[in-house]
């Protein structure tokens, strides 16, 4: 049975990662979303022993955060999943992230990655053996309701 959405991933913000506004700071969000990707990957069947095998891997391509809350140090904070879609060479992924015993969403990252050939350092297809897992987990994901604010653009609205 396929996870949908992965829950995969939880850390604790660290004293380093806060700011002067005594926040978590904006990079540490990506670290931390970093790390889901990181064990999404493995999940997929796309992370490290993938990248020996064929001597491929995922390079981000395109990012987009929303920060809806705050996090302070000590928080410890839990990252939910979804595949949103897949072709024969990128990877869209939405990561939300929560507080532990918090309400609502924290932070929504959005992330197109592209499967990378290792030896030319360019966009090649999955293969046949990761392209069914990929779209098996894309059709289990799709079931799930889209997150709020997906897709959304940075702008003044007017």
């Amino acid at each position: 049975m396929i996870a949908a959405p992965f829950k995969l991933h939880r850390a604790q913000v660290k004293a380093e990662w806060t700011d002067d506004n005594r926040h978590m700071n904006l990079a540490y969000y990506l670290v931390m979303f970093d790390a889901a990707s990181d064990a999404v990957f493995e999940a997929l069947r796309i992370g490290q022993d993938y990248r020996r095998a064929v001597g491929k891997t995922c390079f981000a391509a395109e990012t987009h955060l929303v920060y809806e809350q705050e996090m302070n140090q000590g928080d410890w904070a839990s990252i939910e999943t979804t595949v949103v879609d897949v072709d024969e060479k990128r990877l869209h992924l939405v990561h939300e992230m929560y507080r532990d015993g918090g309400t609502g969403r924290v932070c929504l990252q959005e992330i197109m990655f592209v499967n990378v050939d290792l030896s030319t350092r360019r966009a090649a297809v999955w293969g046949d053996e990761a392209m069914g897992w990929l779209e098996a987990v894309k059709e289990a994901h799709g079931r799930l309701p889209r997150p709020a604010k997906l897709g959304r653009s940075v702008g003044i609205r007017r």
